[in-house]
């Protein structure tokens, strides 16, 4: 069994009940000193309620807010992160996105990626985002 923790471990079943999908997933996956996050969109981790309906910028909030809690569960914190990927529905969207995750990753310079893609898993997501962090040295072996 490999030596990866996982947070916030779920069903599809839970998070898709309209869909006939049954995966084990998890919100993050820490292995060694990397951490992986699942793509977060505007829906509030606790209550799995959209945030934002219509307003991109107002996801992309959610979506950081998201990854800033996962990555302190993590152990990790937004500086550590070496990647993002971001996933739009609409390229227009991205004057409205963007400078939120510029406001929340000011001084950390990930590598990015920007994506725009026909949907998301659900139609009322406009804005995905993916994130890699790797916690540095001194905060895994204190």
């Amino acid at each position: 069994m490999p030596n990866h923790r996982r947070i916030r471990p779920f069903n599809t079943r839970e998070t898709y009940p309209e869909q006939n999908l049954d995966n084990d997933l998890c919100q993050a996956v820490v292995a060694g000193n990397t951490v992986y996050l699942r793509g977060q969109v505007g829906q509030d981790l606790e209550t799995r309620e959209p945030v934002g309906i219509g307003d991109p910028a107002a996801q992309a909030e959610q979506a950081m807010q998201n990854i800033a809690l996962l990555l302190d569960e993590a152990g990790a914190e937004l500086h550590d992160i070496v990647k993002i990927v971001i996933y739009l529905t609409d390229v227009r969207y991205r004057d409205a996105v963007y400078p939120v995750v510029g406001r929340w990753l000011k001084g950390v310079f990930p590598v990015s990626t920007g994506i725009v893609v026909v949907a998301l898993a659900r139609p009322e997501w406009l804005v995905e985002i993916d994130v890699t962090a790797v916690i540095a040295e001194e905060r895994m072996n204190p």
